[in-house]
């Protein structure tokens, strides 16, 4: 029973649970942020690619 008590007093625990929710926070907005810059470089590139296409015919 004396574990039990100590084992619920324990706020070590908590502290590690709140550095996993900051850690897939940041996992899941970087995830994104990423995804968006992937996006924005592609259509930069393929206007760049068109554009030198367009220019050598």
């Amino acid at each position: 029973m004396r574990l039990f008590r100590s084992f619920i007093k324990d706020i070590g625990g908590a502290t590690a649970v709140e550095y996993g929710l900051l850690i897939a926070i940041l996992g899941v907005t970087l995830a994104i942020a990423l995804g968006n810059y992937y996006d924005a470089m592609n259509n930069m590139f393929g206007t760049l690619t068109n554009t030198y296409t367009n220019a050598a015919k």
